[in-house]
């Protein structure tokens, strides 16, 4: 019975909020230079204090501006992200957050020639040190390169059941295992299900309504 009545919440918690972060912002991830950086310059976005589907709105500004890869961004004047950042109303952080952007996207062109592949993890005893490279990243801390694990995993699979402190917190709202592998019995689709849980757990309204379908 506990496992069809995980099957049936999670069902309708996908169905419900099982957008990921990286499809709002319009990046069609994949295991190839430019969709990672852009999942990397939204993780960075993602870490202010800021709703996410404003950082979500700020990335596809950036992108759309020709700021898709670390090439484009560096390009890229400082006031031109200022801008981008300002059309996705992303503007408590605009100045702060253009200039991080540029020293990053230096940081990725000097030190892993434009590609984050060059620090993938390849095995999941390798996911922790990959994580301390990534928040090399100015503006890219715990909290944002756990963002980045939680979407890659469907293109690295070595990272997957990626599951942190605030997918888990979902999970237990929702009365649903809170670990990854817990989880993972259940999940066709685990970035959907974990962009979900940590809907779920920033919204009760979510919970409301999965628990009443």
């Amino acid at each position: 019975m506990t496992t069809q009545r995980n099957r049936k919440v999670i069902e309708a918690l996908v169905d419900r909020a099982g957008t990921t972060w990286a499809q709002e912002a319009g990046i069609r991830l994949a295991d190839e230079p430019a969709p990672l950086y852009q999942l990397a310059v939204l993780s960075t976005l993602l870490s202010a204090r800021i709703d996410a589907s404003i950082a979500a709105a700020a990335a596809r500004e950036l992108f759309a501006a020709g700021m898709g890869t670390p090439q484009g961004m560096l390009d890229a004047t400082w006031q031109d992200r200022v801008d981008a950042l300002g059309r996705g109303r992303y503007r408590r952080y605009d100045e702060r957050t253009a200039t991080m952007l540029g020293r990053g996207a230096r940081y990725v062109l000097e030190e892993w020639r434009g590609d984050l592949r060059t620090v993938r993890p390849g095995s999941p005893d390798r996911v922790d040190r990959f994580r301390a490279a990534l928040e090399v990243l100015p503006g890219i801390g715990p909290a944002g390169s756990a963002i980045f694990c939680r979407e890659v995993q469907g293109v690295w699979p070595e990272i997957a059941p990626f599951a942190d402190r605030a997918v888990g917190d979902g999970a237990r709202s929702l009365g649903l295992p809170h670990t990854g592998r817990g989880l993972a019995p259940y999940a066709d689709d685990f970035p959907r299900l974990a962009a979900a849980l940590v809907r779920a757990a920033r919204d009760d309204s979510i919970v409301a309504e999965v628990r009443a379908a």
